[in-house]
Order: C-alpha cells, then sequence, then structure tokens
C-alpha cells in the first residue's frame, strides 16, 4: 500500500500542474492593454527575467560544489536528487513569477471593467505560482521515493529546494528593498512625487522587486517548506517499517491539498459586497474545510487496523494553525485594526516615536503566534507522537497551493497599480488597482505569517528527524558541548539578520545616490519631459543582490558541518535548537514589525492624520523605510535559515554520528 500512496502523490503533483497550465492558457488569453502599457510591463518582465537568469549563473557553480560533495561523500542517490530538488525550486519560482509579470498588466486592463473581472484575473496569476509549488514538489518527492526506492535519497530533494530558497530569499530580498528605500526616500519624501511616479528612476526596479522578492522569493520558500516538512514525516514514519503505509502517507495528505485548494479557488469571487478580502479568505476557509473533510474519509477509510482518527486529529492541529495564525498576523498588520492605527497616531510627534511604537507592536505579535504554535505541538503530540507533530506540520503546508495564490496576488495587484499610473490610465482604473492593492498588503503579511509558522514547524520535524539519524534522545544541559551549541544556535539568526540588514543599507544608499544624480543631471525629469535611466536602478538592485548571496549561503551550510564534526552530535542538536526559538521569535518580530510600519503609512496615504504630505506621513515613510528589510529581506530569509541548518545537519546526520571527537 506504501507505494500505492506514492502514485497517489504523483497524481496529485501532476494534476496540480494541469490546473496551473490551465490558468496559464487563461491568463494569456486576455487583453494586455495598450502599447503604452505593454511597454512599462515588457520593462518589468525584462528586468525580471535578467535578474533571475543572473542569479541562475551565480548559483549555478555553488550546487555543483555541493552536488559533487554529495557525490563522492554521501552517495549517488543523493547528489541526483539534490540535483532534482534545486531545478525544482528554481523552476516554480522562475515559471510563477514568469506569468505574474505578464499578469500584472492584463489586470491593469481588467480594472477598466471593474473590481471583479481585475480580482479574478489577479487572484489566478497567484494561483499558478501556488499550484506550480505544490505541483512540482509532489511530484519530485514522489518521482525521487519510487524511483530510489530509498526515503532518505529524498533528503538530497529537500536539500536542493532549501539551498534555491536561502538564495531567492536573500537575493530577492535585498533586489526589491534596494530600489523600495530608493524610490520612497528620494521620490516620496524628498521629491514629493506619488508611488510608482514614471518621473522617478527607481520606479521599474520597486516593480521588477515585487516580484522576484514576493513572488519568487515565497514560491521557493514555501516549495522548501513543503518539499522539507513531507519529507521529515517520511523519514519519521520508517519507525512504523519500512514498508509502513506512515512512510508515504504525507504524500496523499499532499495530494488532498491540492483537491481541496482546487475547490477553494472556485471560490475566490468578489460579491455585491465587494469585499476583497472576504473573497479571498472564503476561498482559504473553504480549502481548510474541504481538507479536513477529505482528510476524516481518507484515514478512516484507508488506513485499516490503526487509531486512524488519533491522526486525522493532529492533522486538524495543522490546519487550525494556518487559520489561527493568519488572523493574528491580519490583528497585527492590518490597518483596519488597533496596533497599526497606533504607529499612524505615533507619527504625528515625528520619526522617533513612530520607530518606538513600531518596535513595540513586532516585538508584541511575537506572543500569541509562538503560543498557539507551542498549544498546536502539545495536541498534535498527545495524539499521535513525534510523528503526529510531522503530520501536523505536513497538513499545515499542503494549504500551500492557496496560501501563495493569495500571497502571489499582491505583486500583481501591485505591479497592476503601478502600470496604471505610468500609463496614464483614468482615475477610475487607479481606483480599482488601489482597492487590489490595499488588500494585497495585508496579503503578503499574513502570508508571511504563515510561512514562519510552517517553516518553524517544518524545522521541529527536521530536528526530530536528526534527533531519530543520531540516536539523540535527550539534550542535557549540563552538557558543556550542548550548551556551547544553544548559544551559537541562539546567536545565528541574529548575525544572519545582521548581515542582510547590512546589506540593503549597503545596496539603498547606492540606489539613494543614483536616484538623487539623476534628478540633478537629468534636465526634465520632474516635469515629465524627459526620461529616467531606468535601466541603470535595475542593474544596481541586480549587482547589490548578487553580489551578497554568498556569505549568508556559507554561513548556513558551514556552521551545522562545524559544530557537527568538532563539538559532536548533541552540540549540533542543541545549536537546531537553539537557532529554531531565536528564529521564530525573531522572524515574527521583523516580519510583522515592517508590515505594521508599512500599513501605518498606508493607513496616513488613505486620507488620516493629515494624509499625503503631512508631517505624520513624512514620520511614517521614515517608519516604513526601516521596516521594509524587516519584513521583505531578513525577517523571511529566517525561514530559509532555519531549514537549511537542519536539512545539512539531517544530510551530515550518519557521518557526524560515526566520527564524534574523542574528546567529546
Amino acid at each position: 500500500m506504501a507505494f500505492g500512496l506514492a502514485y497517489y502523490g504523483l497524481a496529485g503533483g501532476l494534476a496540480a500542474l494541469a490546473a496551473a497550465g490551465y490558468y496559464v492558457q487563461r491568463i494569456l488569453a486576455k487583453d494586455a492593454g495598450t502599447p503604452k502599457m505593454q511597454e512599462i510591463a515588457a520593462a518589468i518582465q525584462s528586468g525580471a527575467e535578467a535578474y533571475l537568469k543572473r542569479q541562475l549563473l551565480t548559483i549555478a557553480g555553488f550546487a555543483l560544489v555541493v552536488a559533487v560533495l554529495l557525490w563522492f561523500g554521501i552517495s549517488q542517490e543523493a547528489a541526483l536528487s539534490f540535483a532534482l530538488g534545486a531545478f525544482a525550486s528554481y523552476l516554480a519560482g522562475v515559471v510563477g513569477m514568469s506569468i505574474s509579470v505578464r499578469a500584472n498588466v492584463r489586470t491593469a486592463e481588467a480594472a477598466k471593467k471593474g473590481l471583479r473581472e481585475a480580482l479574478s484575473l489577479a487572484f489566478e496569476g497567484g494561483a499558478v505560482t501556488g499550484l506550480l509549488v505544490i505541483g512540482l514538489g509532489l511530484v519530485g518527492l514522489a518521482a525521487v521515493y519510487l524511483a530510489f526506492n530509498n526515503v532518505a535519497a529524498l533528503i538530497g530533494f529537500g536539500l536542493g529546494a532549501s539551498l534555491i530558497s536561502l538564495f531567492a530569499r536573500v537575493g530577492g530580498g535585498i533586489y526589491t528593498k534596494a530600489a523600495d528605500v530608493g524610490a520612497d526616500l528620494v521620490g516620496k519624501v524628498e521629491a514629493g512625487i506619488p508611488e510608482d511616479d514614471p518621473r522617478n528612476p527607481a520606479v521599474i526596479a520597486d516593480n521588477v522587486g515585487d516580484n522576484v522578492g514576493d513572488c519568487a522569493g515565497m514560491g521557493a520558500d514555501l516549495f522548501e517548506s513543503f518539499v522539507v516538512t513531507l519529507m521529515a514525516t517520511m523519514l519519521l514514519g520508517l519507525a512504523f517499517g519500512e514498508g509502513s503505509v506512515w512512510v508515504t502517507l504525507p504524500l496523499l495528505v499532499g495530494t488532498i491539498g491540492v483537491i481541496s485548494a482546487l475547490l477553494g479557488m472556485q471560490f475566490v469571487k468578489l460579491e455585491k459586497d465587494k469585499k476583497i478580502m472576504k473573497a479571498l479568505n472564503r476561498g482559504t476557509y473553504v480549502t481548510v474545510f474541504a481538507f479536513a473533510v477529505l482528510l476524516f474519509f481518507a484515514f478512516t477509510m484507508g488506513l485499516e487496523g490503526t487509531v486512524a482518527i488519533n491522526y486525522w486529529y493532529a492533522a486538524l492541529v495543522g490546519l487550525a494553525l494556518t487559520v489561527v495564525v493568519s488572523k493574528i498576523t491580519e490583528y497585527y498588520t492590518a490597518k483596519e485594526h488597533t496596533p497599526v492605527q497606533e504607529i499612524a497616531q505615533a507619527s504625528r510627534t515625528g520619526a522617533a516615536t513612530n520607530l518606538i511604537q513600531g518596535l513595540a507592536v513586532g516585538m508584541q505579535s511575537t506572543a500569541i503566534p509562538v503560543l498557539a504554535i507551542l498549544v498546536g505541538v502539545l495536541l498534535a503530540f498527545k495524539f499521535a507522537g513525534v510523528y503526529g507533530i510531522a503530520l501536523a506540520a505536513s497538513a499545515m503546508l499542503s494549504c500551500t497551493a492557496i496560501i501563495i495564490a493569495i500571497d502571489a496576488y499582491g505583486p500583481i495587484t501591485d505591479n497592476a497599480g503601478g502600470i496604471a499610473e505610468m500609463a496614464r490610465l483614468p482615475e477610475s482604473v487607479r481606483k480599482v488597482t488601489d482597492a487590489l492593492d490595499a488588500v494585497g498588503n495585508t496579503t503578503k503579511a499574513t502570508t508571511k505569517g504563515f510561512a514562519i509558522a510552517s517553516a518553524a514547524l517544518g524545522a521541529l520535524s527536521l530536528f526530530v528527524a536528526y534527533s531519530e539519524a543520531v540516536g539523540l534522545r535527550i539534550l542535557n544541559l549540563l552538557e558543556p558541548s550542548v550548551v556551547v551549541g544553544l548559544f551559537l544556535g541562539g546567536l545565528l539568526p541574529f548575525v544572519f539578520a545582521s548581515y542582510l540588514m547590512k546589506a540593503v543599507g549597503k545596496a539603498a544608499f547606492k540606489m539613494v545616490e543614483e536616484v538623487r544624480r539623476q534628478f540633478k543631471s537629468i534636465k526634465g525629469i520632474l516635469k515629465g519631459t524627459a526620461k529616467p535611466d531606468y535601466a541603470r536602478c535595475v542593474d544596481i538592485s541586480t549587482s547589490a543582490a548578487l553580489h551578497e548571496l554568498f556569505a549568508p549561503a556559507v554561513i548556513a551550510v558551514t556552521t551545522p558541518l562545524i559544530v557537527g564534526f568538532v563539538l559532536g552530535p548533541a552540540a549540533l542538536g542543541g545549536l537546531l535548537a537553539g537557532a529554531i526559538v531565536t528564529g521564530l521569535l525573531l522572524a515574527l518580530f521583523m516580519a510583522n514589525g515592517g508590515a505594521a510600519w508599512d500599513n501605518a503609512k498606508k493607513y496616513i496615504e488613505s486620507g488620516n492624520l493629515g494624509g499625503k504630505g503631512s508631517d505624520a506621513h513624512k514620520a511614517a515613510v521614515v517608519g516604513d523605510t526601516v521596516g521594509d528589510p524587516f519584513k521583505d529581506t531578513a525577517g523571511p530569509a529566517l525561514n530559509a535559515l532555519l531549514k537549511v541548518l537542519n536539512t545539512v545537519a539531517l544530510m551530515a546526520a550518519a557521518v557526524i554520528a560515526a566520527s564524534v571527537p574523542a574528546w567529546i
């Protein structure tokens, strides 16, 4: 039966890819607008594709070195599955982003017909990325398992996905925030021109950044989470026996996730009340409900001779966390709620008070999500032991298709608004795209909350799998090497995040200088009689992002190996535990705080507290500028760090356990 479930996983993945192809055909058949709109969209497409091509050349050498080390140091199976995982992760991001940068101009054109048409097209554009992620993940996992008949070979597939996710998150995050900061500080604050104004030299780079960061980056991030979580659950299933149904059960869970998401996507339609967030939430709720019902029948009817209902309860915990974490994140980051409005109110007395309030909100926002995750871990363990924790994480990640669809909708609508602004479309069109974009800011924030929570559960599942692999039953805090590992792990997310923040700062400095230079040296830009040099700003963001890729990757890959070989497997266990704890807290703090700063600015821009151009608005722009690398660079990249650390440790577990230093 185990192999049968693997074939179910393969079929579910192929179904997701077929559905993605259907949506691609529908999107490309839509009107792409006027020649001016197509010209602007082509510039965004060209910039995004050029960045990804240069990124591929940059990381290919690093990936080749890792593949060779795996080939000779671990096994040929590990090297081949690593290459497949890296390729699948990259493909999911590239193809999804390619459709997003074509859906944006079509969404702007659809906005001429109204909100309903524009929402439908933007969501379908996001659905392509979501379906590609879960489809390629299921096909890859099932194919590797069926080809090698070896669950351990899946670790290579997960490592490939992890490394690409790290590169995509780091590179995309630096790119998008360098452009965004330059566009905001010089365009909005100094020159006083609107966002997405064609007179701003950084505007095309900013629009490109939305796609390489929020679309390709988020796609790679959740592809990795989905793959490594299912992989860890399959490894833990070995405790029930090599041919046990529990080994391949996660693939069935993923397939049910595909079916549920396809059903939920049909309910994302605007009703007479024209509430966009309600329409998007409806899709999530239908997906989760359908998932729960289908899982019940699959578990109770297909798992004969087992206490299937307990495993269903464990899976329900993961589904509940999907909804709970999203709602908590929405409360702390949406401009309709108190935390964001308090930051906006604090902006009335300047940037300093805005920053103080934003930091406080970010710190406070960690409490309830962490408590929810802890309760979920305890419940899942009570129902089905350590396998139940991993199963809860697998169920949560199997909602990925609908979650990414809602996330990738954000950059599509953001770009659509930019195209409408630059093409000088009627105010009625911009009104529609602004309404879509306003909701997109909240959906991007809630998706980051989901990504962080699921990354923590995924990392915890990997940690349990590592502990099983090295025979680590307990972490003795009275053992010095474990304490050293624990503190090193707690330190690592801070060092990693600081590196990325500095990288954004350096890149943003270059961007600000370039935008100022163009305003001074190219006469007629602000009057609209001269065209800015958009390509120069795109090149600055691209070069800065690619230049900073390697150091974070080296830190993430080498640290667990050094600690494991020098201090032993128990110390490495301490490192992984410390990194999960501080990484989760720091990621939530940065992502939620940054999103709250962003929406506080948008709350003021919507006409509150003096509106655009007021002193409160200028202070809020400063807060948003600080929050940008929090929420779009360092915070999300910590997800990838946690999973790379744990996947590398799991890959090297057997070697580390066999070569414990004599002095340990």
